[in-house]
């Protein structure tokens, strides 16, 4: 034990939960338990080692388990990786989470992945059906980065000319995809993978099964008028509801079931408004984000990276969500059946 502890000084580290229930085919606990990036030393390592061991007892983390029926667990084994400081990085998954389709799709920005799987930035998107099948390409507009400062974790506007561009090489695609079907094939199932570049090299960070992955649907949108908010479709089904715009934990009791959260992004602490809303708008994420895989585990449609829609929607105004398509209407403009959350 003193030879380990050892090697943790003068080094920097990511520290994550690994609880027995997590990370499962049945539920990812995506974002409910804790991870510490950047531990410098022994004695920031023990402290993220105790935060992180103790984290399955937030109310949070037993709110997620008691909506998914989960077992109890008063607490979580920890693992301590290198820590990566890398130049892009972010998560693929080897199937499109929406559809099921067998497709690679890939979410990644700029800095630290921790900004796509926390919904911090619109992403660039990029799908891969098929070797013969060129990459489908959305460039993000991934306005920040997070990278490690001398003291700590750093965010930081990006330059225009590197929001415009994809983050990730044409020569990073195919190995990234590559490493994902690798991945699947070793563990018998679709994977969700978070990955980083640096250097020029990839590094596996994290391999688990998908969960909730949906099914085709079409769309029930009817009618020429142009949506009041559109954005990446990330969770299907379609929902009807009061718009609910929340700015932080201060609007959290104006949150009232069936209504349509809508904010700038979301982050774990806000887990529990995902077992009230009938469905969640996000300015900000990716279909690959945090809230995206709660919002498809917990049933509900989602529809993230809406530019804007913290202004062009109307507090109370009546809405339909369309997680399948990616749009936000007014409710006459939308039919069909609406989608049914647990």
């Amino acid at each position: 034990m003193a030879e380990h502890l050892g090697r943790l000084r003068g080094r920097v580290f990511a520290v994550r939960s690994s609880g027995l229930t997590e990370d499962g085919v049945a539920a990812s606990f995506a974002g409910q338990l804790e991870t510490v990036l950047g531990a410098r030393g022994l004695d920031e390592v023990l402290t993220a080692l105790r935060r992180c061991a103790a984290s399955p007892r937030t109310d949070r983390a037993r709110g997620y388990r008691e909506h998914l029926d989960l077992a109890d667990e008063p607490s979580a084994p920890v693992l301590v990786q290198e820590f990566v400081e890398a130049g892009h990085a972010g998560v693929l998954f080897t199937r499109d989470p929406r559809t099921g389709a067998d497709a690679v799709v890939i979410n990644a920005s700029w800095g630290l992945g921790e900004s796509v799987v926390s919904g911090a930035v619109v992403p660039d998107e990029i799908i891969v059906t098929g070797p013969a099948h060129p990459a489908r390409i959305a460039v993000g507009a991934k306005q920040t980065r997070l990278d490690l400062g001398e003291h700590g974790l750093a965010r930081a506007p990006v330059a225009a000319q590197d929001r415009a561009r994809c983050c990730v090489a044409p020569d990073e695609v195919s190995r990234l995809v590559a490493l994902g079907r690798r991945c699947a094939d070793i563990f018998g199932g679709a994977q969700d993978v978070e990955w980083a570049v640096r250097d020029n090299r990839i590094w596996l960070l994290q391999a688990r099964p998908i969960t909730a992955l949906g099914a085709s649907a079409a769309s029930g949108r009817a009618g020429s008028a142009p949506p009041l908010v559109t954005g990446v479709p990330s969770s299907p089904g379609r929902a009807r509801g009061p718009a609910r715009l929340v700015r932080s934990s201060d609007d959290f009791p104006r949150l009232r079931r069936g209504d349509i959260l809508v904010c700038r992004t979301t982050d774990p602490a806000w887990t529990p408004l995902f077992r009230l809303a009938g469905a969640v708008v996000t300015e900000t994420g990716g279909v690959l984000s945090h809230a995206a895989i709660v919002a498809r585990e917990f049933g509900i449609p989602a529809v993230v990276g809406a530019d804007k829609a913290m202004s062009a929607l109307t507090d109370g105004a009546p809405v339909t969500v369309d997680g399948t398509v990616g749009t936000v209407d007014v409710n006459a403009n939308v039919t069909g059946t609406e989608a049914g959350g647990r």
